[in-house]
């Protein structure tokens, strides 16, 4: 199979920017700002703006990260469309996380982009302790991240061996 064959992974990019993008929207529409709506125990939908980074980093420090995020974002994607393209179509799980990682970079680089900020709106928590709010990209991003790191332990040859 040539590399012209991993085009179609891009799909699922497609899949998760716009799953993210219609389940924002509806917590928008249907959600009031920090306001938490049981859906099961240890399981709220709270919408919430995110202006920093992962956990709210830097989101008191202007309006300048908007458009570092922003901006790293996309050169983010740009490397993880070359990486796709450059992959061996055989690398299902390598594929597999990087459309991932890469539909969840575009799912909040366009609500920063556009909104300033990214909207979230899932939130776990056990008892009095919470998980920072968090959306479909981030979710997405975390387990294409786990999915790499699955991928490069299984082809390590020196990890094989202990």
């Amino acid at each position: 199979m040539s590399k012209a064959s991993n085009w179609h992974w891009f799909l699922l990019s497609v899949f998760i920017v716009m799953a993210d993008q219609l389940t924002k929207y509806m917590a928008e529409v249907q959600l009031t700002a920090y306001q938490p709506f049981p859906v099961l125990p240890m399981f709220n939908l709270t919408l919430a703006y995110n202006t920093g980074a992962a956990f709210s980093f830097l989101s008191h420090a202007g309006d300048w990260h908007r458009w570092f995020f922003a901006g790293f974002s996309f050169c983010m994607s740009v490397f993880f469309v070359v990486w796709m393209v450059r992959l061996p179509a055989k690398a299902c799980l390598q594929l597999t996380a990087i459309s991932l990682i890469l539909g969840g970079t575009l799912g909040n680089f366009f609500d920063r982009l556009f909104s300033g900020h990214v909207i979230d709106f899932i939130q776990l928590y056990y008892h009095q302790y919470y998980w920072p709010v968090f959306n479909l990209a981030d979710s997405a991003i975390c387990v294409g991240a786990v999915l790499l790191l699955l991928d490069l332990s299984k082809n390590n040859p020196k990890r094989q061996s202990i």
